[in-house]
């Protein structure tokens, strides 16, 4: 079933060089990418909820074939057997839905409706890679092929021999238009339909242009064919059609803008006069660009396809919304205030998951990129008064924490220059001292609260109060050590270095564990672990414990010391995987993915304990960070449709396992710190962008020899359980020696252990 997956080309196309069983990528790691990971997905089981993204890295707009019906958050399911158009998409979860969104269909018949076009399709003969996708439609006996730029793309549709064969365009309901214009061979129009974070004349303007003339014109009007040439309605689009010979082909020109129709014809030229084949190659050469600043030798071909699979992800999001206009400016459609802006914008991104090591992988191997992104985040800022903490393109009322202080001081304290960091800091300390006044999730919901009683209360009407808690004191940590950074008065930072201690105030000595605690002081009673949702987001007081990524140290002093917090990480895993769904009144999908993964109640397929695995480093037991690691990334990831253990939000998951596989991980983004774990490869090169390399080596490398035995950092011994950002931006060469065995005496005492604010204050 997984050879399904692949292109057909995947052996002929790669690069590979052979040192034995040892595979080197070098020129072509597009080519082990599958796009269809994730896609073996439903409502009450995520294997990754995603979908074939066929795109350029950070790009406008996204394609993927649509197997689901118009609106369904699950555009592609691997399990379907009918496509219903290809789709242009920037949905980021189907969580969160799509905007921006219209669709192209090839038919055999003049009808409009998605259940009539719909054709029969299989794998076998479907062509999936990032930069291009093709299938076979068996019920038009049409193959439809399009490769796409950053805002355009063109489509290659071989027709079989007709009187008349036929092209359905449709701008979705909700409101759209459409005007076909024969003498140009061309379709124009705008979407509106949306899932929310835009203002109220939100449109999405596209343009498709045929070098085919047309034979056959119809105007949709609310999924009716009529004689109008020009429909606007709350569901509009067009059927049009051409006589075909066999094997003719049909090339469409297809661009858009959240700007204007004008601008959407300016995007087109992006595709300029190249050909299809042209422009595939372009893409390709992209992708082998911005996947090539790794170089993995191993091997094991499936973890090398995992890899890069996942490192696909990692460079989608979030997107890049911005234009250039016809002065040559780049300008944006601002989703806060519907008007053109100057500059970049980025959206699509939940920083609840992103932050954690989705931006920490682009400030190391991408910072150029990252550069960008946080001029969007000033924009963003300027434009609405805060940070989007789920932007979608602008604010949406999804998910807890001021996470977006991570984001912008773990850049700046990163390296990343050539923004307005003022404007930045600004924007950090009005969204944790202010809500925003519809959508909850921006600023912080309970601020007042927490600055007066040092945690957001469990019996107001503020729900996940605890979460919201324990993430606002890293959020604080993360302001006050930018402030540092940018030599703000210690009387102005008080207030957050103060307030990045309030984890402690929900500790719960007498169950070991965070509880929700009530405006009197009192905590939550009666409690239980195993409850998800309440006091929490999307897990339970096990998960939420250990999201204190700031001071692992003063938590463990909480715990009763280095045994006991070992001991109670041990027992997230050793436990069976009980649970209590009261809340929300039936098994939401995060708890059913813990259930079956056979790890306890630790719960990989969510994010907020994605960073608990590396703790071990603090408390003396570093090989039980390297077993459990790789035990997480040997199970619950591969390149198959199913190769996800829960949701790949935005790069997060997938990130991880990127991070994961180089051996660190950025448990406390901001500190400038990685937390020792276990290689994956035999060898790694990341290329860094300003020409120097981080070369990691393990080459006893194996399934079973997943332990460190001994480690060098340049040539010295590194008993530390931790590599800075300074010795990897210096350029670093990392050497781990690789057992079958733990090694119980390195890495065992205090002073090598990571970060922590407590120790910093002693």
């Amino acid at each position: 079933m997984k050879k399904l997956i692949f292109i057909t080309t995947l052996f002929l196309s790669m690069v590979i060089c052979r040192a034995g069983n040892t595979i080197k990528v070098t020129d072509s790691p597009v080519d082990y990418v599958s796009t269809l990971v994730g896609t073996l997905s439903k409502h009450s089981l995520s294997t990754g909820n995603t979908y074939p993204a066929v795109a350029l890295p950070w790009g406008m707009n996204f394609w993927t074939p649509q197997t689901g019906t118009m609106g369904d958050g699950w555009a592609y399911v691997y399990t379907e057997d009918k496509i219903r158009g290809f789709k242009q998409t920037h949905q980021p979860s189907p969580w969160m839905n799509d905007y921006g969104q219209f669709s192209i269909m090839p038919s055999s018949k003049p009808v409009f409706k998605q259940d009539e076009r719909a054709s029969w399709f299989s794998h076998k003969a479907e062509t999936a890679t990032p930069y291009y996708y093709g299938v076979y439609l068996a019920d038009h006996d049409a193959y439809t092929e399009f490769t796409p730029t950053e805002r355009a793309v063109m489509f290659r549709i071989t027709y079989p021999e007709s009187e008349m064969s036929y092209l359905v365009v449709d701008a979705f309901d909700r409101g759209s238009y459409v005007k076909i214009i024969p003498e140009e061979n061309r379709i124009v129009g705008y979407t509106t339909r949306n899932s929310g974070g835009v203002s109220a004349d939100f449109r999405n303007w596209f343009v498709i242009v045929s070098d085919t003339p047309f034979d056959y014109v119809r105007g949709v009007e609310d999924e009716n064919l009529t004689g109008k040439m020009e429909v606007n309605a709350s569901h509009a689009g067009a059927v049009v059609g051409f006589k075909t010979s066999k094997g003719q082909k049909v090339h469409l020109k297809v661009a858009s803008s959240f700007i204007s129709l004008d601008q959407a014809m300016l995007n087109l030229n992006e595709l300029g006069d190249r050909s299809f084949d042209q422009i595939r190659q372009a893409g390709r050469d992209r992708w082998n660009e911005v996947l090539g600043r790794f170089v993995v030798e191993d091997d094991n071909l499936d973890n090398i396809r995992t890899f890069y699979s996942c490192l696909y992800r990692s460079v989608l999001f979030p997107r890049d919304l911005s234009e250039i206009d016809a002065q040559g400016r780049r300008v944006h459609y601002s989703p806060h205030t519907g008007e053109v802006c100057p500059g970049y914008l980025y959206a699509d991104t939940g920083v609840w998951d992103t932050f954690r090591c989705l931006f920490p992988l682009l400030n190391l191997a991408y910072p150029e990129e990252n550069v960008k992104m946080q001029e969007g985040y000033v924009n963003h800022y300027l434009e609405s008064g805060l940070l989007p903490e789920w932007s979608s393109p602008g604010h949406r009322p999804c998910m807890v924490g001021n996470n977006t202080a991570s984001v912008v001081a773990d850049a700046y304290l990163s390296g990343l220059r050539g923004y307005d960091i003022n404007a930045l800091w600004e924007a950090v300390k009005a969204g944790a001292n202010s809500e925003h006044p519809s959508v909850k999730s921006s600023g912080r919901w309970g601020y007042d609260y927490y600055n007066k009683l040092g945690y957001v209360p469990c019996d107001v009407n503020i729900n996940e109060s605890a979460a919201r808690t324990l993430e606002y004191a890293y959020d604080d940590w993360c302001i006050y050590q930018l402030g540092l950074t940018l030599g703000k008065d210690e009387a102005e930072l008080e207030q957050y270095r103060k307030n990045a201690m309030n984890y402690r105030n929900l500790y719960d000595a007498e169950v070991g564990l965070m509880n929700g605690r009530k405006k009197d002081g009192s905590f939550r009673r009666p409690f239980s672990p195993l409850k998800w949702g309440g006091d929490f987001t999307e897990g339970n007081s096990l998960h939420y414990t250990w999201s204190v990524f700031h001071d692992v140290a003063g938590l463990m002093d909480l715990m009763g010391g280095q045994d006991r917090f070992a001991a109670s990480l041990d027992n997230v895993f050793e436990m069976p995987p009980h649970f209590d769904e009261s809340y929300y009144g039936f098994v939401i999908h995060e708890i059913r993915e813990m259930q079956i993964m056979k790890m306890g109640n630790y719960a990989h397929g969510n994010q907020p304990i994605q960073h608990m695995l590396y703790l071990y480093d603090w408390c003396g037991q570093p090989w039980k960070a390297q077993k459990r690691i790789r035990d997480v990334m040997d199970m619950m990831y591969s390149a198959a449709p199913d190769g996800y253990c829960g949701d790949e939000d935005n790069g997060q998951t997938s990130a991880w396992y990127v991070f994961s596989a180089m051996g660190f991980y950025p448990v406390c983004p901001g500190s400038g710190q990685y937390a020792i774990g276990s290689p994956m490869f035999k060898k790694m090169t990341l290329n860094l962008s300003d020409g120097k390399k981080i070369e990691i080596s393990a080459s006893d490398n194996s399934k079973d020899n997943c332990y460190i035995s001994s480690m060098k950092v340049n040539g010295k011994k590194h008993d530390a359980n931790y590599v800075t950002l300074e010795q990897l931006r210096s350029g670093a060469k990392i050497v781990y020696k690789m057992t079958d065995s733990p090694n119980k005496e390195r890495g065992v005492s205090p002073e090598s252990r990571p970060y922590s604010f407590s120790d910093q204050r002693q």
